[in-house]
């Protein structure tokens, strides 16, 4: 008669099985952001839904930018993501590509807004009138981060978002290649900084042109070091 399998054999059978069924699974399952957000929210006829997004919170120097981006379901561009995670010719591509196929708006906040109230409430207001700035006006808007600006539709505040929504994903490129490349042309008529290299942030050839030469008209003094050494 034969004895049946004991708990332990059947567990190792068992696994073999799921590393079976495993080894049918595709290998390259697409990763990054997806439009899975944008369509359920516009399943419940709630359209067109907007991404937003900013870039320069962290620099010492030039504005905060924020964009807004209606994207065209069916003329999605391929290779959506987080800006920081793509090169900058990859940025320059897709930037091109979500012009031509999205609707959008831009707007900066400079240093000197920043510096009269904090840069918290610069980067907010920056998407705010990004969002308000839309040919189209949105009916919904993902914003990425913890804080909603205050909008005129409903919305969501995403954590990681840029890395979620392709949305937020094109709003982080188009603001990250519009504040770089004005960060190239201050860059331009202030060499001695070198804001083409940097764009502003705290480096360490950044930090040692402001003890050579100062802060300038595009330095934000709420931060350090310019509250430490300036009154």
């Amino acid at each position: 008669m034969k004895r049946p399998a004991s708990k332990s054999a059947r567990r190792i059978v068992r696994k073999a099985n799921d590393s079976k069924a495993n080894d049918d699974l595709p290998l390259d399952l697409p990763s990054g952001p997806d439009f899975l957000r944008e369509q359920k929210i516009m399943r419940r006829g709630v359209s067109p839904v907007a991404g937003c997004d900013e870039a320069g919170r962290g620099p010492l120097a030039g504005p905060v930018v924020a964009a807004a981006v209606i994207l065209d379901p069916k003329k999605i561009p391929l290779g959506l993501n987080d800006s920081k995670q793509l090169t900058k010719l990859a940025r320059e591509t897709l930037f091109e590509e979500i012009c031509a196929t999205a609707h959008i708006s831009i707007c900066s906040i400079s240093a000197r807004f920043i510096d009269q109230s904090d840069i918290r409430k610069a980067s907010l207001e920056a998407m705010r009138r990004a969002v308000l700035g839309l040919a189209i006006e949105p009916r919904h808007v993902l914003v990425d981060g913890r804080d909603l600006p205050a909008l005129p539709c409903e919305g969501d505040a995403v954590i990681g978002g840029d890395g979620l929504s392709v949305s937020i994903a094109a709003a982080s490129i188009i603001a990250k290649v519009t504040r770089d490349r004005m960060m190239e042309r201050v860059g331009m008529a202030l060499p001695a900084y070198g804001f083409e290299a940097h764009m502003g942030y705290g480096t360490k050839k950044h930090r040692d042109a402001i003890m050579a030469h100062g802060p300038c008209a595009y330095h934000r003094l709420s931060f350090s070091p310019f509250t430490i050494d300036l009154p």
